[in-house]
């Protein structure tokens, strides 16, 4: 069954400092969204109010899934996670002194997969040969394209409905960070995902996304309906292309 997010009037931010101002967006079963905007708009702050690590001051996060309607911005990370929301943090935040498969492990800590920690293992290391090859090396022994490719698989282990990614391009080389947003679009298609990515890299983002919106100081700027619509937009040409 379906599944759906709708964000209306969200203010949110961090003490005294709001970073959020009236965001309004919504996330629609089995596509690719993009966030797009440059540093310090609000994007991961976005995505932290949508898995609960940050509370909005005010503001509506309604989650509708298999005819089940679900106010996020009052549950904890843990229910959200387990009504079947995983995220991909910026940064990867995985536990580097545990092996590969320890931390992939880890992710399957929701109840709904803790059965399927083999089907999903052989998933992962499907869909990444890399990590089987290292499944027994320590996770901060790899390179940053490599355990990127671990922080995904890991939210996968969750066997998650709707799949955050936050920023997967920073610290990685542009042949990485290429690989790294390919291969979220490839499980997005294989898993039948619905994808929120919110990206800095606007020509990478825009090679898996539906449409998106544009974060400008914590505000939607643009939203638009198509990824034509967001090449094409004056807005996009300004920030990103320098037209």
């Amino acid at each position: 069954m379906a599944v759906k997010i709708t964000v209306q009037e969200l203010h949110a931010g961090y003490g005294a400092v709001q970073v959020l101002h009236g965001i309004s967006i919504e996330v629609r079963d089995g596509e690719t969204l993009a966030l797009l905007g440059t540093n310090g708009n609000g994007k991961s702050t976005l995505m932290k109010c949508l898995i609960g690590d940050v509370r909005p001051n005010l503001g509506q996060i309604t989650l509708e899934i298999d005819g089940v309607r679900l106010d996020l911005a009052q549950l904890s990370t843990n229910q959200i996670v387990d009504f079947g929301i995983s995220i991909v943090p910026e940064g990867r935040r995985l536990f580097p002194q545990l092996t590969v498969e320890e931390n992939l492990q880890l992710g399957a800590y929701r109840k709904a997969a803790r059965a399927k920690i083999s089907e999903n293992l052989d998933y992962c290391y499907d869909a990444f040969s890399i990590l089987k090859e290292k499944r027994h090396q320590p996770a901060g022994s790899m390179s940053g394209g490599q355990q990127q490719m671990l922080a995904i698989a890991r939210a996968l282990m969750s066997s998650p409905r709707i799949l955050l990614v936050d920023e997967p391009s920073v610290g990685l080389a542009p042949i990485m960070v290429s690989q790294a947003i390919a291969k979220i679009g490839e499980l997005k298609e294989r898993f039948g995902l619905t994808v929120v990515m919110a990206e800095q890299n606007f020509q990478e983002a825009m090679r898996i996304a539906d449409r998106g919106y544009v974060l400008v100081h914590g505000e939607i700027a643009l939203a638009a309906e198509t990824a034509a619509e967001l090449k094409n937009s004056d807005l996009i040409q300004q920030l990103y292309l320098g037209t």
